[in-house]
């Protein structure tokens, strides 16, 4: 089955095939959305000071999982391509030991973050009451980590081989059970006792075993799609191999919730309404680019494996269309979201400036969701023909060079519609030097591969 995944990601048109491999994707991550809002939903039903506490451990969590996205992006890269030069041998190799090595990461820093539990949230501005709930939640959290991370890692592993299709009923299935779990162990049913906001990290805890089991068994037994032992690599070379492309693609991670803080504090001069307004907007985005979101799971090993094989055509080809299929894809978006704003702006806010400024935010920054996702799937590609630093620097230089500062200069000029404008001037400008940057380098390495020849 992984052969004729593989063979399809070589040989079949591109655009059948890439749609092929994206729309499970894109249900799966529905699913996973519905259920992670399930989960925020029952907690807020606790009372304020449990969902405060809870809004306190998302950078922390965000960490580790930042952490988990940037190994499976190295180890999705670093098996596509070898599969696409028929080493297939130590693909196998590079997936057991990306499995091995993730866990021991996490398991590190989940041990750090326990050890030095009190000091975090108090330094992320917890205050000091909330901390009992904290203990109650992250305490189970942290030593659960790994069981989070295994199934990152072993659906990259599956993505990296064309199958796109499990990854997406994992996903699928560990949400249902953690939505049925949660309101079960947070309020108590039958004989099983209430146990509040550690009662939530238990189901999501339980809900990670069953994809941990899940995986393993598709990985190990049922595919033989990862192996612990290789005539031709060393663990220390596969681990390079890994992290060079997975702690880049993890600081880039990293990089989005920063920028957004900032952003966040900057909207706050302009009052609570303001920040309130940004919050549905940013969570609008998240909805808005799902399509992109996905392709941006996909369309690395179908690179990648192109890109092993020498076939810098379909590389080309590959990108060329996805782009253009992304431009068209969120401009339809765009116009949807004009018709909907005002049931939008409504459904979210009771106060009509809260509204105003929430149809204000749709009416302009949606606009350039297309010219992100180019980003976002340069950003991807990048990382897929094994140049982790140019997509590291291309974050960098989007969200830190173009994106605030330009929506800081617009929020000087014109207030909170100069601040949605610049950012999308520095969304245009960005897209601009990522397809310059990618294509220029696809042009760069076909020069090579001529001139060897």
């Amino acid at each position: 089955m992984a052969k004729a995944e593989s063979s399809m990601i070589l040989s079949a048109p591109i655009v059948p095939t890439l749609r092929k491999m994206t729309i499970p994707m894109i249900f799966g991550m529905i699913f996973l959305m519905l259920f992670n809002l399930v989960d925020t939903f029952f907690i807020s039903m606790l009372g304020t000071e449990p969902l405060a506490a809870i809004s306190f451990t998302f950078p922390v969590t965000f960490t580790v999982i930042s952490l988990a996205i940037g190994l499976g992006i190295g180890t999705s890269a670093v098996i596509a391509t070898e599969l696409g030069s028929g080493s297939q041998n130590q693909a196998r190799f590079h997936g057991g030991v990306a499995i091995a090595l993730s866990a021991v990461m996490v398991t590190a820093l989940a041990i750090i973050g326990f050890v030095f539990i009190d000091e975090i949230f108090l330094l992320l501005g917890a205050q000091p009451h909330l901390l009992a709930l904290i203990h109650q939640y992250m305490g189970v959290w942290f030593f659960a980590s790994v069981l989070l991370v295994t199934p990152m890692i072993g659906n990259s592993v599956l993505r990296a081989n064309g199958d796109t299709k499990t990854p997406s009923i994992v996903m699928g299935a560990s949400g249902l059970v953690n939505a049925i779990l949660d309101p079960i162990l947070i309020f108590g049913f039958g004989p099983i006792e209430a146990m509040g906001v550690q009662g939530a990290a238990i189901a999501s805890a339980i809900s990670w075993v069953i994809g941990v089991v899940a995986i393993l068994y598709i990985l190990i037994i049922k595919r033989q799609l990862v192996s612990l032992r290789c005539a031709t690599q060393t663990y220390k070379n596969a681990i390079r191999n890994i992290l060079r492309i997975g702690l880049p693609a993890a600081g880039a991670n990293m990089l989005t919730p920063l920028a957004m803080a900032v952003m966040t504090a900057i909207v706050a001069h302009f009052g609570a309404p303001a920040v309130a307004a940004f919050g549905v907007g940013s969570r609008i985005e998240s909805i808005a680019s799902l399509v992109v979101l996905a392709l941006s799971m996909t369309l690395p090993p179908f690179i990648s494996q192109n890109f092993g094989a020498g076939k810098k055509d379909r590389v080309k080809q590959a990108y060329q269309q996805t782009l253009k299929f992304v431009m068209i894809w969120q401009f339809f978006i765009y116009l949807v979201l004009i018709v909907v704003a005002p049931f939008i702006a409504n459904a979210f806010a009771d106060d009509d400036n809260v509204r105003d400024l929430i149809k204000l935010f749709i009416y302009i920054l949606p606009l350039t969701y297309g010219l992100q996702g180019v980003i976002i799937l340069t950003n991807s590609s990048f990382n897929a023909v094994h140049k982790p630093l140019n997509a590291l620097a291309l974050s960098v230089i989007r969200l830190f060079v173009f994106y605030v500062p330009i929506a800081y200069i617009g929020s000087l000029i014109a207030g909170l519609e100069g601040l949605f404008v610049g950012a999308a001037i520095g969304n245009l400008f960005t897209a601009l030097i990522a397809y310059y940057w990618f294509s220029q380098g696809l042009k760069c390495t076909e020069v090579e591969a001529q001139e060897a020849t």
